[in-house]
């Protein structure tokens, strides 16, 4: 559960552009520093050929042209501040768009292991999966959706065989006859127990909980179908009359699927249990959590198990019984098993159907 696969879309390596911010007005300034220069140099020629008194006046204007030459020299020294801040700044977001780049790699690894993990496992993890272990071609929606089809032929099935036996037990036929009507409808059971075992193994929890079955069988289920015992203790009383012995054994046979019942709920209780804490070890955090959903996985296999086992359980009571009862008396008991999941069917039907007061 080979199973069905998800197809992620591989992620894409995301280049990072790191802007790099131009200064345009630095040319300009160190031209203009330049004609600076100049203009000084000019003034300090003419100094030479002044008098004192207008040396003196020159000096002081050339003390002026130097505070001006200052100005754009610090001009640039806070651009270049500035320039060195936003290069930092802008190291940082790139550090962080990286971190997170990375941390997105990191996840889509951690599900692609799941995927892989669930495919060799064969759980059906929210996708259609390449096949579904029940011999039928598709997805594993395609595998369910092929059992729910099947057991709808199955049904079909099962009522005109009910209505075969119903005509054979009124018509007297002969035990060598009725014979070859109960094996078939023995062996049609057996063919369900087999389906039903593929289609555990592609979704457990859809068989388990009977999710093929109408509402109100669902209302009876106990581990993917009805508990035997309880099933013998409505349909016996339709079947009589009986032997002394064959209540006896009848009743011997109830005692022991009670007990094989009881065995299994609490293997289920217990399961139940350490699959919740298997899935909840370590903290319940954004992670990785591999390690739990592969334990988790293991476990898996024990509930298709317990699956198994019941209908197992069930399809011994089945023989169990048949080995108890005459044929006629076989006959009447699976007439009566038919007709009763029937009723069933009949009543989810009017339920879905009846007349509902408006909102």
């Amino acid at each position: 559960m080979n199973s069905p696969s998800t197809q992620f879309v591989s992620s894409r390596r995301m280049g990072v552009y790191d802007p790099v911010q131009q200064i345009n007005m630095w040319e300009e300034n160190f031209k203009s520093n330049g004609n600076l220069s100049a203009l000084i140099c000019e003034a300090d020629g003419k100094l030479i050929n002044q008098p004192e008194d207008a040396s003196h006046n020159t000096l002081g204007t050339s003390k002026m042209y130097g505070q001006e030459a200052n100005k754009p020299t610090d001009k640039i020294q806070r651009r270049l501040a500035q320039n060195r801040e936003a290069a930092r700044k802008s190291r940082l977001r790139k550090k962080a768009y990286v971190q997170q780049l990375e941390s997105s790699r990191l996840k889509l690894i951690q599900m692609e292991q799941e995927l892989n993990h669930a495919r060799q496992q064969g759980l059906y993890m929210g996708g259609a999966l390449d096949s579904n272990n029940m011999g039928f071609p598709g997805t594993v929606n395609s595998g369910i959706t092929t059992f729910e089809m099947e057991y709808g032929h199955w049904v079909e099935e099962q009522n005109r065989q009910i209505c075969e036996l119903r005509g054979a037990l009124n018509a007297h036929i002969s035990d060598m006859e009725l014979r070859i009507l109960v094996d078939s409808i023995m062996n049609h059971y057996f063919e369900l127990y087999r389906k039903k075992s593929a289609a555990a193994k592609v979704d457990v929890f859809y068989v388990m909980f009977g999710m093929w079955k109408t509402t109100a069988e669902r209302f009876f289920m106990w581990i993917g179908g009805f508990r035997p015992s309880k099933l013998l203790k409505v349909i016996v009383p339709l079947i009589e009359p009986l032997t002394e012995q064959q209540r006896f054994d009848i009743s011997n046979l109830e005692q022991s699927c009670q007990q094989a019942e009881d065995a299994l709920s609490q293997g289920m209780d217990k399961l139940q249990q350490t699959l919740g804490d298997t899935i909840a070890a370590g903290p319940l955090v954004e992670g990785t959590y591999i390690p739990q959903m592969a334990a988790a996985m293991e476990k898996m296999e024990a509930l298709v198990s317990f699956v198994n086992q019941a209908d197992h359980l069930r399809q011994e009571t089945l023989q169990q019984m048949f080995r108890i009862l005459t044929i006629r008396q076989a006959a009447r008991y699976l007439l009566t098993v038919g007709e009763y999941f029937q009723r069933l069917r009949s009543l989810s039907s009017l339920l879905a159907n009846r007349p509902r007061e408006p909102a």
